[in-house]
């Protein structure tokens, strides 16, 4: 399994106005890793940046030792990332089985193999499986999000981006996104979580960075944090 390595990192959307500022993180193999922080802080720029949607102005994103900085997102899902933003990612005039056969289509021609992941996805998710033949613009939002997330999972990747799993869910929903992330976990696949919900993202993540104005603050081990949690809510709402 390899490590992410995220070295120095500098991006932005417009020239001159860097959001991420020298980021260095590490996601380890086989862990949920969290990253935490007030809003504008860049945690979402950090995932797309490791995605290939936004390229750095410097530093360097590491595979496995491989340089994948300049790669574009397809190249990158290649190499088994997937990744889950924050807004449903689906296709909502198809079905939601027609939204997992996409997931699926590079093993198209293996019937059973796809079976088995639609399988999974509905063992995960058994609202999908009710609304299988639903298309998807009838989901509801919280539908929708799991649906974004088995989406991804079909393809099997060996390392998930996810971007504020919980963002706009009723918690009955949110509980059943955070149980499969670390039931995904559980299964080898690598998670660095971007979140809102501070108490969860201490709950499941391994590991934490807290960023704020593009720079990690404080970093360390679920424990740490779990110590020190009403200070770090604190900080990572207000940016204090």
């Amino acid at each position: 399994m390899n490590r992410l390595a995220v070295e120095q990192l500098v991006a932005g959307y417009v020239e001159g106005i860097d959001i991420l500022a020298d980021i260095t993180l590490r996601v380890e193999p086989g862990t949920i890793t969290g990253v935490i922080g007030p809003n504008g802080a860049g945690k979402s720029t950090l995932l797309k940046t490791i995605f290939g949607f936004l390229h750095p102005k410097r530093g360097r994103i590491s595979l496995g030792g491989r340089d994948i900085s300049a790669l574009a997102p397809h190249e990158i899902k290649r190499l088994g990332i997937s990744y889950v933003p924050q807004g449903a990612n689906i296709f909502p005039q198809l079905t939601v089985e027609e939204n997992l056969l996409l997931g699926a289509w590079v093993i198209r021609s293996d019937k059973g193999r796809v079976a088995d992941r639609l399988e999974r996805a509905y063992a995960a998710f058994p609202r999908l499986r009710e609304r299988r033949q639903r298309r998807a613009t009838m989901l509801s939002g919280g539908e929708a999000k799991m649906l974004s997330l088995a989406k991804e999972l079909v393809t099997e990747p060996t390392l998930l981006l996810v971007d504020e799993p919980s963002a706009g869910l009723a918690p009955r929903i949110v509980e059943q996104v955070y149980a499969r992330l670390l039931e995904v976990r559980g299964q080898g696949v690598t998670i660095l979580l971007v979140d809102q919900n501070i108490n969860k993202a201490v709950q499941v993540s391994d590991y934490l960075y807290l960023l704020e104005r593009g720079q990690v603050r404080r970093e360390g081990p679920r424990r740490d944090f779990a110590d020190q949690l009403r200070e770090i809510v604190r900080d990572a709402l207000l940016g204090a």
